[in-house]
């Protein structure tokens, strides 16, 4: 398969393009510095472009399967956090002009402002309002996908990311906030980056989720 890959040069997005060459597929890395980018593979092809622009986007999108983003954007106490949506909007432009309607991007747990109610005292006073301007354009950029009928999108919602390579375990999925357990409160806290390529990944043989979001974790 021929896949697209925005934000490849993050410490995700390269899990995700050395998974996607290891399965075989053909990657276009998309990045805005390729001196970043340290996989070298005859099956990957590494362009430089503009996230936020459709009109850089389109080319290297152009006969693609599909697209995968693991964009990352930092938080900001200063002001609100943009890069998800302006991304976002460029990105389904682009997609639009290359004729490509399949998009697999990742957001994170509780992105929707009320769904960290039931989380520990920590995760609710601490470290949610400390990232909050993140989630915020992360919710922004799921609410715009929903009104795009056109793209066959789907969201991957992994809780806190742990800089470690795949594993086998097993994925608890929940089309949510949140992974939660039997008493509806969130089971899970963090999961390996390698992990959510991996699961990212087996999205291309599973249509189970497309136009939704699942939240994500590992037993």
């Amino acid at each position: 398969m021929k896949i697209a890959v925005l934000g490849a040069t993050g410490q995700t997005g390269q899990q995700l393009v050395q998974q996607a060459l290891q399965q075989g597929h053909c990657v276009t890395a998309v990045v805005r510095n390729p001196a970043k980018l340290t996989v070298h593979h005859d099956n990957l092809k590494v362009v430089e472009a503009n996230i936020f622009s459709a009109d850089s986007l389109k080319e290297p999108l152009t006969g693609q399967d599909v697209v995968m983003s693991c964009l990352g954007f930092p938080t900001s106490f200063m002001s609100a956090v943009t890069g998800y949506t302006l991304s976002m909007h460029a990105t389904v432009r682009a997609m639009r002009d290359a004729k490509v309607s399949r998009l697999i991007t990742m957001t994170s747990w509780y992105t929707e402002p009320t769904s960290g109610a039931q989380s520990s005292y920590m995760i609710r006073f601490l470290l949610l309002p400390m990232i909050r301007s993140v989630l915020t354009n992360m919710f922004q950029m799921e609410q715009f996908l929903q009104k795009n009928n056109d793209i066959d999108w789907t969201v991957v919602r992994p809780p806190g990311l742990k800089n470690q390579p795949a594993s086998a375990l097993e994925f608890l999925t929940h089309e949510g906030y949140f992974v939660p357990d039997g008493s509806g409160a969130p089971v899970g806290s963090s999961v390996a980056r390698g992990d959510v390529a991996r699961f990212m990944l087996s999205l291309l043989n599973n249509n189970a989720w497309i136009k939704k979001g699942v939240a994500i974790t590992t037993k």
